[in-house]
């Protein structure tokens, strides 16, 4: 399957020759591809609350965003435009499987499936992301601008991240099952010929900074300093609005004792990558079954982890949606196989498992299988 996907490489060629590197264009790479949503279906998830939306179109050369739950009004307006889905993959099965065809690439980089619908001639304007992404053509045909430039000063103003010159040096007009990857910053722009569907399958790299605030966050909450101020040899200042020498230097010995090595590292992206994003949620069962049920079915069906559920590991810690277990030895070869494979054979539960599994399906973290 992979070496279809990548046009006959395979995922250690593509990560060597063209992750990050440079883009690649595959013909019919998913073979009689028409897409998992057809345009009503989507239009529908437009229209939810808990679904991540947006619409784009452009009026007399300026480009107009509006955010979503939308109306179905909104799918009236003449001439081109375009809807954009984003975590499609929380709410379908289906979404959900053609993502997972990507996992050549570490699930702690995997973001989500964007989906999105255009009439003839919509797009979003010439742009570029700050991610991977492969670009899937659903329905429809879309034709493709990109280019390697270095500027990328964005159009000031603009509500999307518009380049100011776009230069494309490559184009293609892409068919359904058509897959396009390209590297972070890559320029590009697509514009539908006629009605189209894409999937755009997004990998998060978070900038520096993000990382820096969301690691200063992580040691906040679980930073444990004892003793307090303390200045009993406290002379007379000068000038009372004068921060002293000796206050600095006693904070700032204070500060010293904050200390973190690769296991806070570790520890702090593993709750860090597996936290649901704000908008998800999950919905525990209404009429719970007993544990003892529940072991038997389990028992008889095996084990699934939720849609929208996170399970990662490193070492011997895990990590569900956020937060962190350390699990036993005899434990640890069955948690791995769950949070590769987002399920288990009945064969493969241990059984020491099954209260923590309890304790996920009362959660809506998972279900039997």
């Amino acid at each position: 399957m992979i070496s279809t996907l990548l046009g006959g490489l395979s995922a250690d060629e593509f990560l060597r020759e063209y992750w990050q590197r440079k883009p690649l264009l595959v013909r019919g790479a998913l073979k009689d591809f028409k897409g998992v949503f057809s345009k009503p279906e989507l239009l529908e998830l437009a229209t939810r609350d808990d679904v991540e939306s947006r619409r784009v179109w452009n009026t007399d050369g300026q480009w107009q965003l509006e955010r979503g739950p939308f109306s179905s009004r909104a799918w009236r307006q003449k001439g081109p435009w375009t809807v954009l889905v984003s975590g499609t993959n929380l709410v379908s099965d289906e979404a959900d499987a053609l993502l997972r065809q990507f996992d050549f690439i570490p699930q702690a980089r995997l973001d989500d499936l964007m989906v999105s619908y255009a009439t003839d001639c919509g797009g979003v304007g010439p742009h570029f992301d700050n991610y991977d992404v492969f670009l899937i053509q659903g329905i429809g045909q879309r034709r493709w601008r990109i280019g390697a430039q270095r500027d990328l000063t964005v159009i000031e103003g603009a509500p999307l991240r518009l380049l100011k010159d776009f230069r494309p040096s490559r184009e293609w007009v892409v068919e359904p099952g058509d897959l396009l990857y390209l590297p972070p910053q890559y320029a590009h722009d697509g514009v539908a010929i006629g009605e189209c569907m894409t999937y755009s399958v997004g990998f998060r790299t978070a900038t520096n900074q993000e990382l820096a605030e969301a690691f200063l966050g992580y040691l906040q909450e679980n930073l444990s300093l004892k003793g307090r101020y303390a200045d009993p040899g406290l002379k007379r200042p000068k000038n009372s609005a004068e921060i002293s020498n000796e206050m600095i230097e006693q904070v700032a010995a204070t500060l010293a004792r904050i200390s973190w090595n690769k296991q806070t590292v570790a520890n702090f992206l593993g709750a860090y990558l597996s936290e649901p994003k704000p908008h998800v949620f999950f919905e525990p069962p209404e009429l719970p079954m007993s544990e003892r049920k529940f072991a038997t079915t389990v028992g008889q069906r095996g084990f699934r982890l939720d849609i929208k559920t996170q399970l990662l590991y490193r070492g011997n810690r895990f990590f569900l949606n956020g937060e962190p277990f350390d699990a036993e030895p005899a434990q640890r070869a069955a948690l791995k196989l769950l949070a590769r494979d987002r399920k288990l054979s009945a064969n493969a539960v241990n059984p020491t498992l099954l209260c923590a599994f309890y304790d996920w399906y009362c959660s809506g973290f998972g279900a039997p299988a």
